[in-house]
């Protein structure tokens, strides 16, 4: 896939060695000047000040790897049971702690046709995305961004989609997830989902991903829909749950 062998992120992480830190050069791949004040009131973690909030994402993103490590998965799916409970700002903060680790880098996917919300945390203007490159077969480099995190790259969701899971399934699709997952040995794949309840793109898609992350709003999410979702995942690899907007400012994580 000619698309795919141009996107701009070359680094030296097939010959890198557990440990060593991965270098990026970004030639073709927009880089993004972040507003700190817009990252802040966003709650993003660059912007944080150190604290319970910001360790958790770090306890979390060292979870995640250690599983993810022992079973050599590469891409996971981030969703919960319904809206508002935070699951693009999981998603961004965990690509975020995911691409801090020295010999990683990460890549954020806003795969949410129905209400994208990766370029608002991140102050980035709407362009080309993910349908673009599904649609028109738009070139997948001119729509990936350095939102100014090093080791981050974020290809944001593009043009809403009313056919959006049957374009999450279709083969195209498929395609650019096994080559995402296979091009670099270094990088995870976060995939910022829609609501498993309330849409049926996260479920068409978890085949396609190696597990899923749910967010749980605590105080929010009912005990019958977390169970719902459980069923309708019960084929798929559930990394966990996240326990989000906790009355200690903390965020939690349940391993399943």
């Amino acid at each position: 896939m000619n698309s795919i062998q141009t996107l701009a992120e070359k680094n030296s992480s097939a010959s890198n060695q557990p440990g060593d830190k991965v270098s990026i050069a970004y030639t073709q791949t927009r880089v993004h000047s972040p507003d700190q004040n817009l990252l802040k009131n966003n709650r993003i973690i660059t912007a944080a000040s150190p604290g319970k909030w910001l360790e958790s994402y770090r306890m979390l993103r060292t979870r995640c790897l250690q599983q993810m490590d022992a079973m050599e998965w590469k891409t996971i799916a981030i969703s919960s049971t319904g809206e508002g409970t935070g699951t693009s700002l999981t998603a961004a903060n965990l690509a975020i702690s995911m691409a801090m680790e020295l010999d990683r880098t990460a890549l954020l996917v806003d795969a949410n046709f129905q209400n994208p919300s990766i370029n608002k945390l991140f102050g980035i203007q709407p362009g080309l995305g993910l349908s673009d490159y599904l649609i028109n077969d738009s070139e997948l480099s001119t729509m990936l961004i350095n939102p100014g995190i090093e080791r981050l790259v974020v290809l944001p969701a593009g043009k809403p989609l009313f056919n959006s899971t049957e374009m999450l399934r279709s083969p195209k699709m498929v395609r650019l997830v096994n080559e995402l997952r296979s091009r670099y040995p270094s990088r995870i794949i976060i995939f910022d989902m829609p609501p498993i309840l309330s849409h049926d793109d996260t479920l068409g898609f978890s085949p396609y991903v190696d597990c899923v992350l749910l967010v749980i709003d605590e105080g929010h999410t009912k005990t019958d829909e977390l169970r719902h979702a459980a069923t309708l995942l019960k084929d798929t690899n559930v990394l966990g749950t996240v326990f989000n907007k906790a009355t200690d400012n903390k965020i939690g994580f349940s391993g399943i």
